[in-house]
């Protein structure tokens, strides 16, 4: 038994003849080390959700930086790569590495039920047609860069492209906000803001800096 630092104090009277007697009794409150250990314990998991959350929040934008750097500097991407690999295929195996690790952080802070929401359906559905009609359009070397690598990318015209602006994070964002039920709104928030700001550093290439192809 372990007690704390609260003392109850009791008092006592008795009577002996003409004299009359007070005595003061300390008491003492008992906590079960049973309890005390639980409360370690529910600490301890604050601790480690708190943890888990910082990493959740450091793969959600994760990959922004290196969607930013290659943007800024394909040459230095297209030169380390070397003339023997096609660095759009690399910058997509690296790009699918770091999503991997972005959705099981996801995970780790997510919590799941069934059915979702109706407004998932419309909103995750629309958003994957926009990923899959952009791919579709533009392959592989349009979607990963390629008119940055020096790669010549013919201009889509066809739907959703001259419609939506950016339709594939657009796709991306709607297939987010999709998730709200299940995704603390934090995380959703921030790989938002990450694809906005990426939006905003695409819209200002310059076809000057674009890399040369090695041969």
């Amino acid at each position: 038994m372990v007690s704390t630092d609260r003392p109850k104090l009791i008092k006592i009277c008795c009577s002996c003849g003409q004299h009359r007697h007070v005595s003061v009794v300390v008491e003492r409150d008992f906590q079960p080390l049973e309890v005390k250990d639980t409360n370690k314990g529910i600490l301890r998991q604050k601790a480690e959700q708190r943890e888990m959350g910082l990493w959740a929040c450091l793969a959600v934008i994760s990959p922004f930086p290196f969607y930013y750097y290659l943007w800024t500097h394909p040459q230095k991407w297209v030169d380390l790569c070397g003339s023997g690999r096609d660095p759009c295929k690399v910058m997509a195996i690296v790009s699918h590495f770091i999503k991997l690790i972005q959705f099981i952080s996801l995970l780790s802070v997510s919590t799941f039920s069934w059915p979702p929401p109706l407004y998932f359906w419309p909103l995750f559905i629309f958003g994957q047609f926009l990923n899959f009609r952009v791919y579709q359009l533009l392959g592989e070397a349009g979607t990963y860069y390629g008119v940055r690598f020096g790669k010549n990318i013919p201009w889509a015209t066809e739907f959703p492209f001259g419609v939506i602006r950016d339709p594939q994070y657009v796709g991306s964002i709607l297939s987010l906000l999709a998730c709200l039920s299940w995704v603390p709104f934090l995380y959703i928030f921030l790989w938002v803001l990450g694809y906005a700001f990426i939006i905003q550093v695409e819209s200002m290439e310059d076809p000057a800096t674009r890399a040369n192809p090695l041969s």
